[in-house]
């Protein structure tokens, strides 16, 4: 492609309406512009390397065997109203009704389109295993949509859905997408870490994330130190911290005016937050909940979730809520005499001694209160987890660290194919359920995860194996006819190799040529300039500052040794 002929306008500002680094750069390199809140238009370099990164994920899927499929993105109610998930997927589903008053979504995921086709298709144990991939538009009405593409209201989605007899099959194609996208990544030019995850709205019995590390990442992830475990906050353990045993003490109500948050009791009673459980209230559907947990720790709502079995709606108590559970004001919430549906007791304050906690009446507070001697309830872990906490697999230190998710693996089991009778013949000649996986890559993500990992000062700098152009050529004076010529037949030998080559012919300054190719982030360039007459030109690596010389006549290959860097 010649940019005299492109449409690409690079920006030299940076938009008002970007708040990361990647979305400043596709805006400024022209790879993408917005149409509305959460929705872009991808310009044609955009497009390309969203068609790279396609590319490579469709490699390596069918390198496992498995097959594409194109499912529709107009999803009938019908089937979301078989698996249960009509009414639990909440406000983010995009509904609509058609002339006649059918009601239809447009389609946030697809496991109840595969499950259909599978129970309609699959008859027999001989036709396993199965796995079912597309690559297709998402469409989630996010109630914040920011930082460009990674949190949008459409995104690119490769979602995969493997079919099995039993458990041990499931294991195996779980374990071959584990692989898969290791090497996805890795061909994206991506670290990336696969960490345990929480099943979230998809169910089913485990499931992991890959995770890129940024800072601008909305996930946590906690890392062991030592050993490879890691995990999202969602899931990962907080270990109870074993306090100095004590002898148990009376149990006594105290007069607190005024004092509701922990600092205002830290400083009341001149001790340490670790002395008390603050006891949280919340609304899960219809039930009222209440949670405790040490007065320096916060609870962490889908493991609280999860306890419950699931909740559609989920949040904290207002106040009317509170008064009704406590019969006191917001801050003076305790566990004795709390009249909720269910109390859940973090194991950490199983292990407390002579705490303080709320005394349910309004400017009072109890001291020396004690688990199973003062109160019971159903203890687990509902916290999240801190710096410092213990590894579950090697018994070192965690550490925390912010992420980007472009990728999650479930093992679904028989949630879906169960409600929606997806069942196999057999070797027995009996019924069974389908045992199923689902496997997503968020492209889109995965575009913007890439820019957050490859760029500097002067722009994105892509690896070879997504770049929309892996060659920029820059005659630097168009009007010099030898420069003109021998850039254009550089051109063509590298298009003849079959090589996504980009020539600058642009009548612009070379200063201004130069920015550009620097922030759309062109692999190589190799630049025509005065030293053409000596049959030397300008090789330079933008992931380099060195500039090297090099022959005319050994510069395609010296193009091609660097193309042939990634394929090893």
């Amino acid at each position: 492609m010649k940019l005299s002929k492109a449409l690409m306008t690079t920006l030299r500002e940076v938009p008002a309406e970007a708040e990361i680094q990647s979305h400043k750069l596709m805006l400024r390199a022209g790879l993408m512009r917005k149409m509305a809140s959460g929705i872009y238009n991808y310009m044609p370099m955009g497009l390309k390397v969203l068609k790279n990164i396609e590319e490579i994920v469709r490699e390596e899927m069918d390198n496992t065997g498995a097959q594409e499929f194109l499912a529709s993105a107009l999803l009938p109610s019908e089937l979301w109203k078989e698996s249960g998930r009509w009414d639990t997927m909440g406000p983010e589903m995009f509904r609509l009704k058609d002339r006649n008053e059918r009601e239809f979504c447009l389609g946030p995921t697809h496991e109840e389109v595969f499950t259909d086709i599978a129970r309609n298709e699959i008859k027999s144990y001989k036709q396993l295993p199965l796995n079912l991939y597309q690559i297709q538009t998402k469409y989630r009405d996010e109630r914040r949509p920011r930082f460009g593409i990674m949190r949008s209201r459409e995104f690119l989605m490769k979602d995969a859905y493997s079919f099995d007899k039993d458990n041990e099959g499931l294991d195996i194609s779980f374990n071959k997408m584990y692989e898969a996208y290791h090497k996805i990544f890795k061909r994206c030019g991506l670290e990336a870490n696969c960490v345990e995850a929480d099943s979230g709205a998809m169910g089913g019995s485990g499931s992991a994330e890959f995770m890129i590390k940024s800072e601008i990442g909305e996930d946590e992830i906690a890392f062991c130190t030592s050993c490879d475990y890691a995990a999202n906050m969602e899931k990962a353990p907080g270990t109870p911290e074993i306090l100095e045993k004590e002898e148990l003490n009376p149990l006594t109500k105290v007069e607190t005016p005024e004092a509701k948050t922990i600092e205002d009791l830290v400083a009341f009673f001149n001790t340490n937050s670790k002395r008390f459980a603050k006891t949280l209230i919340f609304k899960a559907d219809e039930k009222l909940v209440a949670v405790m947990v040490r007065g320096d720790r916060e609870v962490n709502e889908i493991k609280v979730i999860n306890a419950l079995g699931g909740a559609v709606d989920f949040r904290m108590a207002d106040a009317e809520e509170v008064f009704k559970a406590t019969s006191a004001a917001v801050g003076f919430a305790g566990p004795i005499g709390i009249k909720v549906d269910c109390l859940l007791v973090d194991r950490e304050v199983a292990e407390l001694y002579n705490m303080i906690v709320g005394a349910n009446d309004t400017g009072y507070h109890y001291i020396n209160v004690n688990y199973g001697r003062d109160f019971e309830g159903q203890l687990g872990d509902f916290r999240k987890a801190v710096e410092g906490d213990i590894c579950p697999k090697c018994g070192k230190p965690l550490t925390i660290a912010r992420g980007i998710e472009v990728g999650h693996i479930f093992k679904l089991g028989t949630k879906y194919s169960k409600s929606m009778g997806a069942n196999f013949i057999d070797e027995n000649g009996e019924m069974k359920p389908l045992i199923m996986g689902c496997y997503g890559i968020g492209l889109n993500r995965t575009m913007t995860a890439i820019i957050e990992q490859n760029n500097d000062e002067n722009g994105i700098i892509w690896p070879l194996s997504v770049a929309p152009y892996k060659v920029i050529i820059i005659p630097v004076v168009t009007k010099d006819a030898e420069q003109m010529r021998i850039a254009e037949e550089l051109y063509n030998s590298l298009r003849k190799l079959g090589i996504d080559v980009l020539m600058d012919d642009r009548d612009e300054r070379a200063g201004v040529k130069f920015k550009d190719a620097d922030l759309i982030g062109i692999p190589m360039r190799i630049t025509v300039g005065k030293k053409i007459n000596e049959g030397v030109v300008e090789f330079k690596l933008r992931n380099s500052s060195d500039i090297e010389l090099v022959s005319l006549d050994d510069v395609v290959e010296r193009v091609a040794n660097e193309l042939d860097n990634i394929k090893r």
